[in-house]
């Protein structure tokens, strides 16, 4: 049995201009111990479809429309509020984007810290502990930063704190939002080999949402392309890098910039993104797809399996 299985979630956002389709259909499974990615543009419905595994978004302004997220097995769509508290944190951590927004500046990290293992592992919450997960997360002389304001920290260590605070509870799920947006490159290679090494260290399935394709074949070992809230291909990192089969997962790959090429010449996608609740009616990349047919605007494609292990949202894939 998958640690997560998410089936045909149908999502909608409610505002005063009405019901607008956030994720539509979005089917995703992740194993014990499995790292998969979730890459899109911005907009697409990646962290939407994060949040909703342990239903962060509030209802409302979303709707639920239909669909199964199984965590455990267990259904967090049916699960009452003291059942979504158990698996908040219990069984599913979160690691926000901008670490210096997510940590609280009037506290200190080490306070931080502590309130996470006293909501989860309270027998384990002391200083000890705290000083042990800095460790475990990279932090030199974690004794002198227990003190410490998150302003005092640079961007790396904010992060390594909130990698920290995720693991407090021992998850057997981390959902990884752009952990690395806002920092350099150097530090997010240093964020991702620490993520890749606790995952085997401690056992956890890691699902990790970005928007570049650069980091995916360091750490993935499934990834799911989404666009336009759904989810167009699904195939191991390997495979889906050597040879993408959707026309945007080959348009994604074909705008990332090559070492020595030409950097005055970037490819690009034409178009722009379909908004929320103004998708076309038949192929939601269609209209800027250079392999487009008259069917492609007339029904929506389904994700069909067209090798083994390998999915795509389009009939025309070849």
């Amino acid at each position: 049995m998958p640690l997560l299985e998410i089936k045909n979630l149908q999502l909608d956002f409610v505002n005063s201009e009405g019901s607008a389709r956030a994720v539509d259909r979005v089917s995703l499974t992740l194993d014990v111990g499995e790292t998969v990615c979730l890459v899109g543009e911005s907009g697409c419905g990646k962290s939407v479809t994060a949040q909703s595994i342990a239903r962060l978004i509030p209802s409302p302004p979303a709707n639920y429309i239909s669909g199964e997220i199984l965590v455990n097995g267990r259904d967090v769509l049916k699960m009452r509020s003291e059942e979504l508290r158990s698996i908040r944190g219990g069984v599913v951590s979160y690691i926000f984007q901008e670490p210096g927004a997510a940590l609280n500046p009037v506290f200190h990290i080490g306070a931080q810290i502590k309130e996470s293992l006293k909501l989860h592992q309270p027998q384990k919450a002391s200083d000890a502990e705290v000083i042990r997960l800095l460790k475990l997360v990279g932090i030199p002389a974690p004794e002198a930063r227990l003190k410490n304001y998150p302003f005092e920290m640079s961007g790396g260590m904010q992060q390594r704190v909130m990698i920290a605070i995720a693991l407090a509870s021992e998850p057997k799920l981390l959902v990884a939002d752009e952990p690395t947006t806002a920092l350099d490159v150097t530090i997010q290679a240093q964020i991702l080999d620490l993520l890749r090494d606790l995952k085997q260290r401690l056992g956890m399935a890691i699902l990790l949402i970005t928007h570049n394709l650069g980091i995916v074949g360091d750490i993935a070992d499934r990834v799911a392309v989404m666009y336009a809230g759904q989810i167009v291909e699904l195939a191991p990192a390997r495979e889906l890098l050597r040879r993408p089969l959707h026309p945007y997962t080959r348009a994604l790959m074909a705008s990332v910039p090559k070492l020595g090429g030409d950097a005055t010449r970037l490819t690009t996608i034409l178009g722009n993104v379909p908004r929320i609740g103004n998708f076309p009616a038949g192929c939601r990349f269609a209209p800027r797809c250079p392999m487009a047919r008259e069917e492609c605007a007339k029904a929506l494609p389904e994700l069909i399996e067209v090798e083994a292990q390998r999915w795509v949202r389009c009939p025309f894939w070849k």
